[in-house]
C-alpha cells in the first residue's frame, strides 16, 4: 500500500493516493481552527524560512509547545495533492456539523535512504488530535517544538532511531535534525512529525490535507458536502473507526436493567448517541453503582450529578411521576442539552433518601 505523500524531483509533492489502512493525521503549518459558535480563525506560520536561526531556548520550546486542552476525534481526512487553499478552508468551515478542522503540511521524505512520510505541525495545535496519553506528555511536545524530530513507535522501531542522536532528513533540502521522541500517535500512514520551522526548510507541501471533525453529522452527508467543496480530485477518508451501537427501544417499554436503562436512556432522549457512552460514564463515576458517593464535592449516584445540576435538569423518565430520590440508577445524557431522563427506582429503604447525583 503506498503512504500518503512521495517525494518526486527535487522537491518533496504529494501523490494523490492514500493508504487504505490510514486512520487519522493531524498537523499544522498555517491551520484553520473552526469550533461550534466561534469565530473562524487562520494562523499562518511567520513568512519565509528560517534556516540558520538559533535554536530555541528551552523555555521557549516549552511555551511553544502549549497545554494540552480538549481532545479532539476527527471524522475525516481530505488530501488535495495541489494544497488546499483559502477558498478551500472556508468553504469547509461552513459545512453544517463541523466544529473543527485542521489543515497541515507534509510530504514524503528519506531519513537517510529510508523513505518516511512526515507531517509539519504546530505543537500547540496538533497536540489536540492525538490519544490522550501522548497529548498529556509536556517531554513530548517540547522536544518538538524545539525543533527536533519525533516519531511513531513504529518508525522508531523499524528506523532504529535513538533519541539524543542526529539524521539526515532529505526533503527539497538535507538537514541534520536531532530525534527527540516517540509515542502512539493514533495516526497510520505518517512516520514523523516536525515543527513549522523544519517543516519550511525541508519544503513539505503546503496546506497538502487537513482533518475535519463533524461528531454529530452523517458520515455519508459529510462526505458528500465535503466532495462539493474540493471537487474530484481530492481525496476522503472516513477515520471513524467502528461505530458505536445504537440501540432502539419499543416506546412504553421500562428498563428493568442498568443495560437496559443505558440504552433505552440513549434512545429516548440522545437520539444517535451510542449506550455505550453512558455505560461508560456510569462504570468510570461509580463502578455502575458500587460507590454512589456522596463524593468530596457532594456528588451523587452512579453518575455523580450534583444535586444542584439534577434540580434543574432532572425530569421524569419511563413512565414514573415525581422526582426520584434514590441515588442507585444512573441520570442520562449530559448536564446540558437534552434533559436527563429519571430512572426507575428500588423499593424505599433508608438509604434512598438523597436526590440522584450528577
Amino acid at each position: 500500500m503506498r503512504r500518503l505523500i512521495r517525494r518526486r524531483g527535487p522537491r518533496a509533492t504529494a501523490i494523490g493516493s492514500l493508504r487504505p489502512a490510514l486512520r487519522g493525521v493531524a498537523g499544522c503549518s498555517a491551520f484553520l481552527l473552526f469550533a461550534a459558535g466561534a469565530t473562524t480563525r487562520i494562523i499562518q506560520p511567520p513568512a519565509g524560512g528560517s534556516m540558520g536561526t538559533a535554536a530555541p531556548s528551552a523555555a521557549a520550546a516549552a511555551r511553544d509547545s502549549g497545554s494540552l486542552r480538549q481532545i479532539i476525534l476527527p471524522d475525516l481526512l481530505v488530501v488535495a495533492p495541489q494544497g488546499l487553499t483559502g477558498r478551500d478552508l472556508a468553504q469547509l468551515s461552513k459545512i453544517t456539523g463541523v466544529r473543527n478542522t485542521i489543515a497541515f503540511d507534509g510530504a514524503q521524505i528519506k531519513v537517510g535512504h529510508r523513505p518516511v512520510s512526515v507531517i509539519g505541525v504546530n505543537p500547540a495545535a496538533f497536540r489536540s488530535w492525538v490519544p490522550l496519553r501522548t497529548a498529556s506528555d509536556q517531554a513530548f511536545w517540547t522536544a518538538l517544538a524545539g525543533g527536533k524530530f519525533v516519531a511513531s513507535q513504529a518508525a522508531r522501531s523499524s528506523l532504529g532511531l535513538r533519541r539524543g542522536a542526529s539524521y539526515q532528513l532529505t526533503g527539497s533540502t538535507r538537514q541534520m535534525v536531532t530525534f527527540g521522541a516517540a509515542a502512539a500517535l493514533g495516526i497510520s500512514g505518517v512516520d514523523l512529525l516536525v515543527n513549522t520551522k523544519t517543516s519550511r526548510e525541508l519544503g513539505l507541501v503546503h496546506r497538502v490535507a487537513a482533518l475535519i471533525s463533524a461528531p454529530g453529522t452523517g458520515l455519508p452527508t459529510l462526505m458528500a458536502k465535503v466532495r462539493k467543496v474540493l471537487g474530484a480530485s481530492a481525496k476522503i477518508v472516513s477515520l471513524r473507526q467502528q461505530q458505536l451501537p445504537v440501540a432502539k427501544v419499543t416506546s412504553g417499554q421500562r428498563p428493568a436493567t442498568y443495560l437496559q436503562l443505558f440504552q433505552a436512556s440513549a434512545a429516548k432522549y440522545c437520539p444517535g448517541l451510542s449506550w455505550t457512552v453512558l455505560a461508560a460514564i456510569g462504570q468510570i463515576e461509580s463502578g455502575d453503582g458500587a460507590n454512589v458517593g456522596p463524593s468530596t464535592a457532594g456528588a451523587l449516584g452512579p453518575m455523580q450529578f450534583l444535586p444542584s445540576t439534577w434540580a434543574i435538569w432532572g425530569i421524569d423518565g419511563f413512565g414514573q411521576t415525581g422526582m426520584t430520590r434514590c441515588p442507585r440508577p444512573p441520570g442520562c445524557c449530559a448536564p446540558t442539552g437534552p434533559p436527563l431522563a429519571v430512572p426507575p427506582c428500588p423499593p424505599p429503604s433508608s438509604t434512598t433518601t438523597m436526590p440522584p447525583g450528577t
